[in-house]
């Protein structure tokens, strides 16, 4: 089976993880955040952009009150080498990773190790806050059309995990799989992917996908050694004096 390419995973975090609002104007694309965290906040281009039309852009993401933040894709080289140029740093490269949901389908998480549930219970909703996923992250899940599903995980008798997961276009993407460090190196991560997989398939998905930070150097060796393939990156470029909160 073909995978699907890099540019089908970035309209599926658009599909899966939404803004609050897509304001396209003239080659960009800007996103209203709404404490949503960096892929809800920056800015795409559209077509091939000059100098002035970053300057342009920095206007508006100013008027939106949100960080002078650019989202890097594939084929945005000549973007990322005028950002470069005007001070931009590098922030946060992320690696795409694709499987077919039949990678999983002899592979089951221990019995009552992955339960879904949608909407989130207050032990996911702690869980999420406690790695960082507060209020406006839960929100985008909420803005996410269905398919859609949350997952507790469980591990010695005890809350271990939560994450979300929502299908665009036939491919279901991962977001927000966290882990209690108690109970981390124990399996749940992979359990939690298993299971999800699992859902995927009975609601129509052919694919699984996530994207994970490139410094995350266990989450990417988690995905690869589920079979998982790395289809893509893509990286933000931030004004440093940018001082918005996402």
């Amino acid at each position: 089976m073909t995978l699907p390419d890099i540019q089908q995973i970035y309209d599926v975090v658009d599909g899966t993880w939404p803004a609050a609002e897509y304001m396209p104007e003239g080659p960009w694309l800007f996103r209203r955040g709404e404490g949503g965290g960096q892929r809800v906040s920056a800015t795409t281009a559209r077509q091939p952009v000059t100098a002035s039309d970053i300057a342009a852009a920095e206007t508006r993401m100013e008027a939106l009150n949100q960080p002078k933040l650019f989202m890097i894709r594939e084929g945005d080289e000549a973007l990322d080498a005028l950002l470069e140029a005007q001070g931009y740093a590098i922030q946060d490269p992320v690696n795409a990773y694709v499987a077919p949901v039949s990678v999983f389908d002899d592979k089951h998480p221990p019995r009552v190790t992955a339960l879904l549930a949608w909407e989130p219970l207050a032990i996911m909703l702690d869980i999420w806050a406690k790695g960082g996923i507060g209020a406006g992250r839960v929100a985008v899940m909420h803005r996410a059309y269905s398919p859609k599903t949350g997952l507790i995980g469980r591990l010695n008798d005890h809350p271990a995990a939560a994450a979300f997961c929502a299908i665009h276009k036939g491919i279901a993407m991962v977001h927000a799989l966290e882990v209690l460090p108690h109970q981390r190196k124990q399996s749940m991560g992979k359990y939690a992917m298993y299971e999800l997989a699992h859902w995927a398939a009975q609601n129509g998905a052919d694919h699984i996908s996530l994207v994970v930070t490139q410094a995350n150097a266990a989450g990417n060796a988690l995905y690869t050694s589920l079979g998982m393939t790395c289809v893509g990156q893509y990286h933000y470029r931030l004004k440093r004096e940018s001082r918005h909160e996402l």
